[in-house]
């Protein structure tokens, strides 16, 4: 009996160090928890604000009719049912969809190709891949004011010299059918050494020995591409092809600059009708359900290729 009694007294003193160091393991524990989360809340925060918020304000708007000067009013989906039989706008939505299928296969085919040029080693090799990815560097408005310059039929370099071949630039953004797709052309020459230093990253990571097996057991380059390295750049191929749909529907700076929608309309894509309602006509409005329904377009996309990569996309290369 005497011996517990002076046991006692140490014990406690045991448990009164130990409940302190519980605490400080705790709080360690929840300090590397939160700890990814406040080095990503500077860009959650951009993301809510510029992002989120204004689709949702635009989603409110979208429901009433307001001249940005006077009061909103609720008209509830008329502006929708008007949009639905405003034809122009329809078309618009058309021509913008036509505007992706112009840019996006181009710029990533183009992509790859580039990739694999970037890949080999040959003298001024990165001084080549610089050059290739400047054009991205620039601005929209930037490059549309170099290639109307380029294509000047009177002043253009890049028209003279085409003229020697017989092809004349002169009035490609003044024709109906050649605007829309030039201005495909000069948006995909913008952004394909941008792609291209994805599909590298992505040929960079591909294991060596898998192209060396393929070699040996007397797989051809072009099999080869086809059947290993074109499958494995599965992951890149979608990144590329999701964020240059969602680009191509939101292209808007290359059509203002060269041809504000002309001529007759054939090169107004949907976001230069939305900048025309909103800022031209005051219509917010309307321009906020046009808005709304391109939002949902480009989320429908975005869906239906991800869904598609999940059964088509290979990841694991092991």
């Amino acid at each position: 009996m005497p011996h517990s009694q002076t046991a006692l007294p140490a014990e406690a003193d045991e448990t009164r160090q130990q409940a302190p160091r519980g605490n400080r393991v705790t709080l360690t524990r929840w300090a590397q928890r939160a700890t990814p989360y406040l080095f990503i809340t500077p860009s959650l925060f951009g993301v809510l604000a510029f992002s989120l918020v204004p689709v949702l304000m635009a989603g409110v708007i979208s429901f009433t009719s307001w001249n940005l000067l006077s009061t909103p009013h609720f008209t509830g989906t008329a502006n929708y049912t008007q949009l639905f039989h405003d034809t122009r706008s329809l078309m618009d939505f058309a021509r913008s969809g036509e505007f992706v299928l112009l840019t996006v296969p181009l710029q990533t085919a183009l992509a790859i190709v580039l990739a694999l040029l970037m890949r080999r080693k040959f003298p001024g090799r990165t001084f080549f891949r610089a050059i290739f990815v400047l054009p991205w560097l620039s601005t929209p408005v930037v490059v549309a004011v170099i290639w109307r310059f380029l294509i000047d039929p009177t002043t253009g370099p890049f028209a003279q010299f085409l003229s020697f071949f017989g092809i004349h630039t002169g009035y490609w953004l003044q024709s109906t059918t050649l605007a829309l797709p030039a201005i495909a052309l000069m948006t995909a020459w913008q952004f394909v050494g941008y792609n291209a230093l994805f599909f590298l990253a992505g040929l960079q990571s591909i294991p060596t020995y898998l192209d060396e097996a393929a070699m040996l057991d007397g797989a051809s380059t072009w099999q080869r591409f086809w059947r290993l390295t074109l499958p494995l750049l599965g992951p890149t191929t979608l990144f590329v092809v999701v964020t240059n749909v969602i680009g191509g529907f939101q292209s808007f700076d290359m059509v203002y600059v060269l041809t504000q929608g002309g001529p007759n309309m054939s090169s107004e894509v949907v976001n230069y009708r939305i900048y025309e309602l909103g800022f031209q006509q005051f219509d917010a409005g309307y321009a906020s359900a046009v808005a709304m329904v391109l939002f949902l377009i480009i989320l429908l996309f975005t869906v239906i290729q991800l869904r598609f990569a999940n059964k088509h996309v290979t990841y694991d290369i092991s």
